[in-house]
């Protein structure tokens, strides 16, 4: 499912972590997910609404084991439960950028994929560019319109 980033939709990506949602500050939350089997854990923090020279914008940020990663400008995300991830993603100028937190405390990141990547048969790309059209397929069913990280 789609969303755009409100208070609300911080308990639907919690729910497919499973985890709890929990508030660090004003429009900040903190989810801790745990795999147990595999002794991994990471930590999303979701900032919503930051002011930066008067200009709004969401981040997320991901601690790991000897890892941090954040996504800059996310306007959107898909969480889904058949997945078990959730994706976090932006747009700007023809390239896409996802980071994709999985139920089982995993994390990839895919940074600045152009859309003719994304737009290819993935079957005839290599393997490497493969993997990254696979994983950000999802972000072909936004509508474009008004999802970007440019000002209107």
């Amino acid at each position: 499912m789609v969303h755009q980033f409100t208070q609300e939709n911080i308990d639907a990506i919690a729910d497919i972590l499973h985890t709890k949602a929990k508030p660090i500050g004003d429009d900040v939350y903190r989810l801790e997910v745990v795999n147990e089997d595999e002794k991994r854990k990471l930590a999303v923090e979701i900032h919503l609404g930051m002011q930066v020279k008067g200009e709004e914008l969401n981040m997320v940020s991901v601690y790991a084991q000897d890892n941090f990663l954040q996504l800059h400008n996310c306007t959107a995300f898909i969480a889904s439960e058949t997945l078990k991830q959730v994706t976090f993603f932006g747009r700007q100028g023809g390239h896409t950028s996802g980071l994709i937190v999985e139920q089982e405390a995993g994390c990839s990141l895919y940074s600045n994929v152009n859309d003719v990547i994304l737009n290819s048969d993935f079957t005839r790309l290599p393997e490497d560019l493969m993997m990254s059209a696979i994983a950000l397929s999802l972000t072909e069913s936004i509508d474009s319109d008004g999802f970007s990280f440019e000002n209107d």
